[in-house]
């Protein structure tokens, strides 16, 4: 049993080996992943491994898939908010302290390097941005009726390249004002 299935849901030692992949590529990057290395790093035999992944390939599109799917999470709506409050709660989201810790940044710029080069990683990484941005979309038209489907769109994007800098510009400092400006700016995009 393999799970290269994108929409197969994972169980608790398959999650246990995802958190472990990812904590491997955080800290040493691409380079540290291998099987022995991520079944060490899980507390796992390196055969239940190899039951539940093929390879180191097949480790790493599941930590992206992750990646992915945790980033659409981040906008994910609260039934008590009104849409603009809701945006406005999503935009603030991608700023946690987790998501700014240097381990976590680290990991995004493994992942976003190797989408570059490796034609399944890009697949799954375009996967993803499409759905953030779609979901992105979805909130801005929301709070913004007013705007047409392409102005939603375009500031969708607008958002998105504004949080990929903030991301890459956090990974080599974390400074709380100009993070404050970022947020700030992609309030400005998503309202003005």
């Amino acid at each position: 049993m393999t799970n290269d299935d994108p929409d197969t849901a994972f169980g608790e030692k398959e999650e246990r080996i995802l958190e472990a992949v990812i904590a491997v590529l955080s800290r040493g990057g691409i380079a540290a992943v291998s099987m022995r290395a991520v079944a060490k790093e899980a507390d796992v035999a390196l055969g239940l491994m190899n039951y539940y992944f093929n390879d180191k390939s097949s480790l790493i599109a599941a930590a992206l898939r992750r990646v992915g799917d945790e980033d659409a999470r981040l906008l994910d709506p609260l039934d008590d908010l009104e849409p603009a409050d809701q945006l406005r709660h999503a935009l603030r989201r991608v700023v946690n302290d987790a998501l700014l810790s240097s381990g976590y940044l680290g990991l995004r710029l493994q992942l976003w390097s190797l989408a570059a080069i490796d034609p399944e990683s890009a697949a799954i990484n375009l996967v993803a941005q499409t759905r953030y941005l779609d979901r992105l979309g979805d909130l801005i038209a929301a709070a913004r009726p007013d705007l047409d489907s392409n102005e939603v769109s375009c500031r969708a994007a607008d958002v998105l390249v504004v949080q990929n800098g903030m991301w890459l510009t956090s990974i080599l400092n974390v400074d709380s004002a100009v993070v404050e400006r970022s947020v700030q700016r992609c309030e400005y995009i998503a309202f003005s």
